[in-house]
């Protein structure tokens, strides 16, 4: 009875952790603790209701498929069950599963760590999307996937009724890499990880907020798989690819890759994607094993929360113990002061890492992490190095730690005072107009191609410029001379000519590019390009007030708040005026742009760009008196198609409209 008592108190204490662990993964966004710390939760009371079913509840999470759908989006009801996957661990299970399936052969998938979602295209033409929630019902994101540049509108072969694809919402290691800087930029929480932080943001009430985030939509499964013709797993992806659907690359899916005969071919595979797999641009955190036959998934069958004919291997969380051997403040371009945590270098996974971020002065409390600490690091989503915990034991056992680390009250950089504002976790320094380290990061945002688009202007010769004291303010760059270039190091003279010719060209970028450029807080290529279009000058919005800043589409009053200070600000007032001087255009259209060659003409554009960003090549549309938009239809004048053009080429073809590559695009904007 005692030990009964014990299982049973034991079974209820992590139905109640991982109920909680659960709620904040699928339906808050914001995990608590790592997935392998709750999946070793959840095979420990897997285990102990194999032990003891008398004990097993009827809504054990064990046999959860995910969470319930949110508040404010509509309820939608799946025609069929989204399931989950059960996981394994090591290559015993592994085996096992595969001696299971009535066929050796087996496609492997990587993992994607995203947010799964169901799709419903009629007669071709894509209709509505919902996320998996608790697998019968989910949330009504259609808006919001609508805004997913790589989702097609429209298949390339038309599919007569009714047609439901699934997959997998993520966001790249680069867009979470920037989104986390732009958060703690202005001291908002960090997301934990690219899942997320593609959950996070495809779960916005306003899908503008969607469209800036970046995200990305990989397709795995045919749900109606009978109607669409095909019999494997294997066939499933490539009739995927062929449709225009997004699906993992060529080499994971290829049938000479991705199909597997045998537990040797499987666990070889399985291994060589331990490595290989931190190569990717997405985060993925284990190998995907399905039956290739899909006409035996049926027999097979499956459980209330999986089926049986499928099964994620995941791979171990990597994890190392290194010493701290510094504390240090980094300063970004908005002024922020970042601890940064200096590291005995350590190995893991796949680079040597030697620092990691610390976040802000509550996250450096809360986990007390000081010089000469052991420390587990990890990284997030297999991107950001982090400290995840101290180990105390070693710093009782007489290890050489420091007193508790406090954040300077002056910058490191420029000697002023560092402040903290009520309710923000970030602390700044005040000086924003001269601060050095501040100058170098803004001068670097401001030349960037969502800026200025000034080539050839990095970060290291940011840094110098700054450094010489060639440049003192952002003016200053178009103030340079030949023989200031050629007098720092690795610049020659054809090098510095031609950055002087791209810093005179950035003279007439438009002012929703300034307005990007200038790092006014909040103003990111939406807000800037819809501030422009709405004041058309930067004279006209420099004497808005607040409330007539918030009236524009999409702004609201915390970026009003923020735009307007900024205007307030003398020493920002004297830098637009010298900026003017200087020739730097000040107005988003002038009579050029409402004569040139996209004028009246609406544009859209299909696949990837090697010369900018969508975003950058949408303001370049608007800057020329065109009108950029996201689908073709007959009132398109124009589509321009990158690499891997998507379904927008096939509908631009059908309705007979002009389609250009990228090189003829950049030369109708000479």
């Amino acid at each position: 009875m005692k030990q009964s008592r014990g299982e049973a108190e034991r079974i209820s204490e992590l139905y109640g952790l991982t109920a909680r662990y659960a709620r904040e993964y699928y339906e808050a966004d914001s995990p608590s603790v790592s997935d392998a710390e709750y999946d070793a939760l959840i095979r420990e009371l897997r285990e102990l209701e194999a032990a003891r079913p008398d004990l097993a509840r009827a809504d054990s999470p064990t046999k959860r498929v995910g969470g319930r759908a949110a508040a404010g989006f509509r309820k939608v009801t799946h025609d069929r069950v989204m399931l989950s996957l059960d996981n394994l661990f090591d290559e015993g299970a592994v085996r096992g599963f595969i001696d299971r399936m009535p066929r050796p052969e087996l496609v492997c998938e990587m993992k994607i760590d995203g947010l799964a979602v169901s799709l419903v295209y009629e007669d071709g033409e894509f209709v509505s999307g919902a996320t998996r929630g608790d697998g019968k019902i989910g949330e009504d994101v259609t808006a919001n996937l609508l805004t997913i540049p790589s989702l097609p509108r429209v298949l390339r072969e038309k599919i007569p009724g009714r047609a439901e694809f699934r997959g997998e919402v993520l966001m790249t290691r680069e867009r979470f890499a920037i989104l986390n800087r732009e958060r703690e930029d202005v001291g908002e929480p960090l997301f934990a990880n690219p899942r997320n932080a593609a959950a996070g943001s495809l779960r916005q009430l306003d899908p503008k907020v969607t469209a800036s985030r970046g995200l990305s939509i990989f397709l795995y499964y045919i749900v109606d798989w009978k109607k669409i013709g095909v019999a494997t797993q294997s066939e499933a992806l490539a009739r995927l690819d062929s449709l225009g659907l997004p699906v993992q690359s060529a080499s994971l899916i290829d049938s000479r890759l991705g199909l597997r005969c045998g537990a040797d071919e499987v666990w070889a595979f399985i291994e060589e994607w331990s490595e290989r797999r931190h190569s990717l641009d997405y985060a993925t955190d284990g190998v995907v094993l399905k039956l290739d036959d899909i006409t035996l998934w049926g027999s097979v069958g499956e459980t209330s929360h999986a089926p049986k004919w499928a099964v994620a291997f995941k791979y171990p969380p990597e994890e190392v113990f290194t010493k701290v051997l510094d504390i240090e403040i980094s300063v970004g371009r908005t002024g922020a002061l970042t601890p940064i945590a200096r590291l005995e270098p350590a190995h893991l996974g796949g680079t040597v890492v030697q620092r990691a971020s610390l976040h802000n002065e509550d996250e450096v409390r809360r986990k007390d992490v000081r010089v000469g600490d052991r420390v587990k690091i990890r990284k997030a989503g297999e991107i950001i190095p982090e400290v995840v915990e101290v180990d105390f034991g070693a710093r009782s056992n007489g290890a050489a730690t420091a007193p508790p680390f406090v954040m300077p009250d002056v910058c490191p950089v420029c000697g002023a005072a560092a402040v903290r504002l009520p309710g923000e976790a970030a602390v700044r320094c005040s000086n924003r107009a001269s601060c050095g380290a501040q100058l170098k990061e803004g001068l670097r945002y401001f030349a960037s191609r969502a800026g200025m688009d000034i080539r050839g202007l990095g970060d290291k010769l940011a840094g110098q410029l700054i450094e010489s004291g060639l440049v003192k303010s952002l003016d200053g760059i178009y103030s340079l001379t030949e023989e200031d270039l050629t007098g720092l190091d690795r610049m020659g003279e054809k090098s510095a000519r031609n950055l002087l010719a791209s810093i005179e060209k950035s003279k007439s970028r438009p002012l929703s590019a300034l307005l990007a450029a200038l790092g006014i807080r909040f103003v990111g290529d939406r807000v800037a390009s819809t501030l422009a279009q709405s004041f058309g000058s930067m004279d006209a919005l420099s004497k808005a007030t607040e409330d007539e800043i918030a009236a524009a589409d999409g702004v609201g009053a915390v970026i009003a708040s923020s735009v307007e200070a900024f205007f307030r600000s003398g020493a920002n007032q004297a830098l637009i005026r010298r900026l003017a001087e200087a020739g730097v255009k000040m107005t988003e259209g002038d009579h050029k742009a409402r004569s040139g060659p996209l004028a009246g003409q609406t544009v859209v554009f299909t696949g990837e760009l090697s010369s900018m960003s969508r975003a950058e090549a949408e303001g370049l549309v608007r800057s020329l008196g065109g009108k950029a938009t996201g689908s073709v239809s007959a009132k398109t004048s124009l589509v321009v198609a990158g690499e891997k053009p998507g379904s927008k080429l096939a509908k631009a073809t059908e309705l007979g409209v002009r389609v250009v590559g990228e090189d003829e695009f950049l030369a109708m904007t000479e």
